[in-house]
This record gives structure tokens, C-alpha cells and sequence, in this order.
């Protein structure tokens, strides 16, 4: 941009002159003297930037309120507070957007309640003195605030990767805890309580339950008694009374003595209603189950007959000492068990029933394909016949004879390749017994068999020398075309910084397309709300007059319009959240942003790092060439 003014100007030594422009873009002349305290305390600034991660101050193109106000604007969002500015920062900005923004950095920092006072003009002023300690606040405000967050995201971090990600020292304590609890239910099902006593039948129809209960750990050989919770209730009004200790010390023994000998009393009358158990009672070894799986299918039959007839025996024994009413009731039993064998027997007829079934309908689908099949066989039988009886009966005489003599043919053949098979065994057999005989071979003969043999040996190893040059050939052109395929260092450079050019070309316009649709919504939106407020003013004009002309119509127009402002502030309430939720996105998109400007700059060095050894690499190689020319 070409500026108005003078080419050449004086200025005074020891001061700079600083191009700016006013709100109407006219060129500016603002005189700034230099001071070695302000630029000390600028650099000091740039540095704790730095420190903290603002890495933009940097940027040499740059001037230094850029610089200090952007880092005051990251340090304060990084903090997690709220600062009306353009998210469309630009730089080189005018007097009236500059007093704009450090007016409102200014107001934000009461809120974070910074312990240090800034003005607005002594920002734009670059007033560094008084704007280090602000900085130096804001930088460890936000280290902290950084700190917190980043415990916040690890912790949360570990317990996403926890949900599906386990380390190997869980998975050693799983299967610790595994063998530990299959250890434990082993333990339990070795020493599992066994029982020793039967109470019998009879024996505990006319006891209390406490006796039952008594009773039932006798039965697993556990002896308590009275005893202990007789101590129990002792030591407990001990505690209470602990001066009637001593008298009553002699009463206790006493009293414990009786107890004691009650409850072995009780014992014994508790054990005379058991019997002792044996060691293998109610449960079946593995030889008995060997014993009975061993036993065949009639054998076992044959015993179930057996014990059936023993059974009826038993019950006609029985019925002698019973009753009517007893044997009517084994009569009902035994026919009822007799229908149950009988319905069973009638399923299994069935069962045999439909099987049978099934294998008729097969033979019949059998013969009936047959009987078709031979129908068929007939007709076409009888339509040759007919065929037959229509030809030339010379003609047919002669095929006959034809086929004929093509079945004499074909049996003299197989006749011929036996005979032939026959002589060529008998001769062969011939040839091997003069052999046999012979005992020797010409020297001809042998000398004409090892120059077969070395031929033929020859003629395979030559075959593979040339399957093996083949090979290596087709290795060999692969090889070729793999390197070929692979791009040389100066193609990659020259792919590479088309990319780049390109990459840049692309996200210039994005950025520009993007300024534009964010210039033309907020303008829309602007027109939008202007519309509606000239709307509104334009209705409370026109209905002003009538409304004041009576009592009736002025309440009505106050409750209107007090319904406008209500619809007013919804409006705004509505605004302040959108904004707060672009305040967001905003934050979000500038942390993304700070993580791959890392990124950029951990790649650039270790593409630099990269060139640097490849320079080595090639300094090396050029070295080593030299030594072997010479």
C-alpha cells in the first residue's frame, strides 16, 4: 500500500518512527524514544512467553504490542476465562481496535483477580515496566491452570485406557488371584465338615431346638455347649460390677463346675440316640461304578427280571401279614406299573410301526421307478420294431452282419493284446535266462551303456544350469523394476516442495473463503436484527397515538410492550449461549492448533536432523570411493 507523505524526513537521534494508521486509514507518524529498561523488560517478557508456550512471539515479522497483547490473550484463555475478542486476529491492527482491545483484556483482569493494576494506555503504550509483573502473574496462572488440566485429562486418559486395556502386572494378579481362589475352594473341599453320627429315627421327636441344634453339630463332632456362653455373659456383667469380684469368685467356679457337668450329662443322653457311621456310607467308589458299567445289557435285564419276581414274591409274602387294604393298594401299584410297561411297549410298537412304514414307501417310490422305467424301455423297444419292420430288410441285414463282425473284431483284439502281452513276458523271461546264462557282457556293450549314462547325466546338468539362469534372470528383472519404482532423493525433494506450494496455495484460499463466510453471516445476522428492531420501533410509532387516547388501550400497550422486552431478552439469552458455546469451540480449536504447531516443529527439526545426516552419510560415501580408486 502506497502511502502518502513525504519520501524523506528527519528524524532525531536516539527515537524511532513507528508507521501506523488512524480508524480513517490515514497515515500516521508516532515518535517512540528507545529505552534500554523497556527492551530489557520486553525481552524478559518474550521469554517468559516462551517459557510458558506461547511460541507466536517468535515470529520476528511481528511488533511487539502484538506480541504482548496475543500472549496476555492466550494466557488468559488458557486460564479458562472468558475475552470478548475477534477471533479473526489480524496484525498491524489501528489506534481505535487497539484501544478496543486492551480495554477489554484490562476489564478481564479484575475478574481473575490479578493482584497488580494495568491501564489500557499503558498496553498500547508498550509501557513494559509496568506490563511485566501482569505477564509474570498471567505466565504462572497459567502453568498452574495447565497443571490442573492436564491432571484432569491424565486421570481421565487412564481410566479410558483401562476400560479396554489391561497392563501385564493385572493380568499376573488375575491369574494369581485365580490359582489363589481355586487353592482356597481345594482347602474347603478337603477339610469340609464329615459327618460322624446318625441320630436315628425316633430320637428327635420329643426335644427342643436348641437340643436339635445341639445335637446336629454332635453329629459332625463339634462338642459346644452352655459353657462358653455362660463365660461370655459372665465376663460381660464382670466388666459392671468389678468391686463383687473376689466374694464372688468361689460362686462362679461353683456355678461353672455344675454347668459343665450338665451339659456332659446332656451329651451322653444326646449321644445314646446315635449310631456311628461307616467310613464309606452314602457314597459310591469308582470300583463299584467300573463293576456296573462291565455288566452287559441281558445281564442286567435278567437281574431286573429276577428282582421284579422277587418283588411280587415279597408283596404276596407281605400281604399274607397285611390287610385287605394294604393289598388292595400293591394291586393298584403293580397294574399301574404294568400299564406303564404296556404304554411303553405300545410307544416302541410305534416307533417299529412308522420305521416299517417308511421302508414300504421307499419300495413302492422303488418299484414304481422301475415299472416306469421298464414302460418306457418297452415303448422305445416297440418303436425300433416298427422302425425296423418300415427299412429295407437288405439294409438291415447288413447292419446286423456289421455289427456283428464288429463285435468279432473287438473280441479277437482283446484276444490279440494277451496273446501279444503273454509272448512279450515269455520272451522277456527268454532274454534274462540267456543272460543268466552267459554270465558276461561284451566290452562294447558296457562301454556304449557308460556313454549313455555320462550323456544323459550331462544333458540333466545342463537342463539345470539353464532352469538356474532362468531363474536368476527373472530375479534379476525384478529387481530392476523395483528400483526403477523407487523415486530418487531429487525426485522426492522436488515432490515434496510442489506439495508444500500447493498446501499453501490451498489453505490461503480456505482462509480467505473462510474470513468471507464468517464477514457475510455476521453481517446477515446484523441486518437481520436491525430489520427487526426498525420493524418495532416502526409499529410502537405508528401505535403510540392510540394508545395513549385511553386508559384501556395505554395498559394494553404497556403489557405489549413489556411482552417485546421479555421476547427481547429470550433473544439475547439465546445469543449469549451461542456465543458462549463459539467460545468454546474456539478454545478447543486453538489448544488442536498449539498441539500441531509442536508437531510442525518436532518435524522440522527432525527433517533438518534428517538432511544433516544424509549430508554426512554422503560426505562418508565419497570418502570411502576416493580410498578405493586409490
Amino acid at each position: 500500500m502506497a502511502a502518502t507523505g513525504f519520501v524523506f524526513h528527519r528524524t532525531r537521534t536516539g527515537s524511532t518512527l513507528g508507521v501506523q494508521y488512524d480508524q480513517e486509514g490515514q497515515l500516521i507518524q508516532v515518535e517512540s524514544r528507545e529505552d534500554e529498561d523497556q527492551s530489557v523488560k520486553l525481552a524478559e517478557i518474550l521469554e517468559l512467553l516462551l517459557v510458558a508456550g506461547y511460541f507466536r512471539a517468535r515470529i520476528k515479522g511481528l511488533s511487539p504490542f502484538d506480541k504482548v497483547v496475543g500472549g496476555m490473550t492466550w494466557c488468559i484463555t488458557t486460564c479458562n476465562f472468558d475475552i470478548d475478542v475477534d477471533l479473526l486476529f489480524q496484525e498491524n491492527s489501528t489506534i481505535g481496535q487497539k484501544i478496543s482491545l486492551t480495554e477489554k483484556i484490562v476489564s478481564v483482569l479484575p475478574k481473575m483477580k490479578c493482584p497488580h493494576r494495568l491501564e489500557p494506555h499503558q498496553i498500547q503504550g508498550l509501557d513494559f515496566i509496568h506490563i511485566f509483573p501482569v505477564i509474570q502473574w498471567l505466565v504462572k496462572r497459567a502453568i498452574e491452570t495447565r497443571e490442573e488440566m492436564g491432571d484432569y485429562v491424565r486421570a481421565f486418559s487412564i481410566s479410558q485406557f483401562q476400560k479396554s486395556h489391561t497392563f501385564p502386572e493385572d493380568k499376573e494378579l488375575l491369574q494369581k488371584k485365580d490359582k489363589a481362589v481355586k487353592a482356597v475352594l481345594d482347602v474347603l473341599e478337603v477339610y469340609k465338615p464329615e459327618r460322624k453320627y446318625r441320630r436315628q429315627r425316633d430320637a428327635g421327636l420329643h426335644l427342643d431346638e436348641e437340643s436339635r441344634v445341639h445335637s446336629t453339630l454332635l453329629e459332625y463332632g463339634r462338642r459346644y455347649g452352655f459353657s462358653k456362653r455362660c463365660k461370655q455373659n459372665k465376663e460381660d456383667e464382670g466388666k459392671i460390677s468389678m468391686s463383687e469380684a473376689v466374694p464372688d469368685a468361689i460362686a462362679e467356679v461353683l456355678e461353672e463346675d455344675n454347668l459343665q457337668a450338665a451339659e456332659e450329662m446332656q451329651i451322653k443322653t444326646l449321644m445314646t440316640s446315635m449310631a456311628a457311621m461307616a467310613s464309606g456310607e452314602g457314597k459310591l467308589t469308582a470300583s463299584a461304578v467300573g463293576q456296573i458299567v462291565e455288566l452287559q445289557s441281558e445281564e442286567i435285564k435278567l437281574i431286573a427280571t429276577e428282582y421284579a419276581e422277587k418283588l411280587e414274591l415279597s408283596s404276596e409274602e407281605r400281604s399274607e401279614r397285611y390287610g385287605p387294604m394294604q393289598q388292595q393298594r400293591r394291586a393298584v401299584f403293580s397294574l399301574n406299573k404294568q400299564i406303564q410297561q404296556k404304554v411303553e411297549q405300545l410307544e416302541e410298537l410305534k416307533v417299529k410301526h412308522a420305521e416299517v412304514k417308511a421302508c414300504n414307501e421307499e419300495a413302492k417310490r422303488s418299484l414304481l421307478e422301475a415299472t416306469e422305467h421298464s414302460v418306457k424301455l418297452e415303448s422305445e423297444m416297440k418303436s425300433l420294431e416298427e422302425i425296423e419292420e418300415q427299412a429295407d430288410s437288405g439294409l438291415m441285414e447288413t447292419l446286423r452282419a456289421l455289427v456283428m463282425m464288429n463285435e468279432n473284431l473287438k473280441q479277437q483284439e482283446q484276444q490279440f493284446r494277451t496273446h501279444c502281452k503273454e509272448e512279450m513276458a515269455r520272451l522277456q523271461q527268454n532274454i534274462e535266462e540267456i543272460n543268466s546264462a552267459s554270465g558276461q557282457d561284451t566290452e562294447e556293450e558296457e562301454r556304449s551303456q557308460l556313454i549313455d549314462q555320462q550323456h544323459n547325466l550331462d544333458r540333466e546338468r545342463l537342463q539345470k544350469i539353464r532352469l538356474l539362469m532362468a531363474r536368476r534372470n527373472r530375479e534379476v528383472a525384478i529387481l530392476q523394476r523395483k528400483i526403477d519404482e523407487v523415486p530418487s532423493r531429487a525426485e522426492l525433494t522436488q515432490y515434496q516442495k510442489r506439495f508444500i506450494e500447493l498446501y499453501s496455495q490451498v489453505s490461503a484460499t480456505h482462509k480467505e473463503t473462510k474470513q468471507f463466510f464468517t464477514l457475510y453471516n455476521t453481517l446477515d445476522d446484523k441486518k437481520l436484527y436491525l430489520e427487526k428492531e426498525v420493524n418495532l420501533l416502526n409499529s410502537i410509532h405508528d401505535n403510540f397515538q392510540q394508545a395513549m387516547s385511553s386508559a384501556a388501550a395505554k395498559d394494553q400497550f404497556l403489557r405489549q410492550m413489556e411482552q417485546i422486552v421479555e421476547g427481547i431478552k429470550q433473544s439475547r439469552i439465546k445469543m449469549e449461549k451461542k456465543k458462549q458455546e463459539n467460545k468454546m469451540r474456539r478454545d478447543q480449536l486453538n489448544d488442536e492448533y498449539l498441539e500441531l504447531l509442536d508437531k510442525q516443529r518436532l518435524y522440522f527439526k527432525t527433517v533438518k536432523d534428517f538432511k544433516e545426516e544424509c549430508r554426512k552419510n554422503e560426505m562418508l560415501l565419497s570418502k570411502l570411493r576416493a580410498k578405493g580408486a586409490s
